[in-house]
């Protein structure tokens, strides 16, 4: 039997395993379940892709692209004439105004990066391209690197507790850390 040609499975994959890892989460994610939620024969998971951290690696990837497209339309959109401390409060409202289950999905997978060491500078990756446009943005590159923590920490922390979100009190908060 001739092999069907499919110039879009590795990518299909790669979908599907953020989709494995959005419903299940990275417990969840095994060649077997990527491959049902694919469509594929479960060889062609692993031919792609032999271990789950190459899985892994891949799906982080792609989901940093699209997190550092929103990112970079923020720093983008910054107001010189507004206090960072209002646009870093913005940046948050947005985020968790946002597709949750998008956000969810992406710290998961950032998150990943803990127990797997193969991922981890994929996610220091994204980190350090969020601070350089900030950097790049505010000129402060230390500042910066305090800015995508906070902002990154409060995102976790109310996705954590679910609770409201208050812009005063964030912006009040990250103007005492800014000084």
């Amino acid at each position: 039997m001739a092999r069907r040609y499919d110039p879009d499975r590795r990518q299909r994959i790669i979908d599907a395993a953020i989709a494995v890892v959005g419903e299940r989460g990275i417990a969840g994610l095994s060649h077997r379940a990527v491959a049902a939620a694919a469509d594929v024969p479960l060889g062609s998971t692993t031919y792609h892709f032999a271990t789950l951290d190459e899985l892994l690696v891949a799906a982080l990837r792609q989901a940093n692209g699209g997190w550092l497209e929103d990112f970079a339309r923020w720093v983008a959109g910054i107001d010189p004439a507004v206090p960072l401390a209002d646009e870093v409060a913005r940046l948050v409202e947005e985020t968790l105004a946002g597709d949750r289950s998008r956000v969810e999905l992406e710290y998961e997978l950032y998150l990943a990066a803990l127990r797997h060491e193969a991922v981890r500078p994929i996610a220091a990756e994204c980190l350090d391209e969020m601070v350089a446009l900030l950097g790049r943005r505010i000129g402060d590159p230390a500042t910066a690197r305090a800015v995508v923590a906070f902002a990154d920490g409060l995102v976790l922390q109310h996705l954590l507790t679910g609770r409201p979100f208050e812009r005063a009190l964030v912006r009040d908060g990250l103007a005492g850390v800014l000084g």
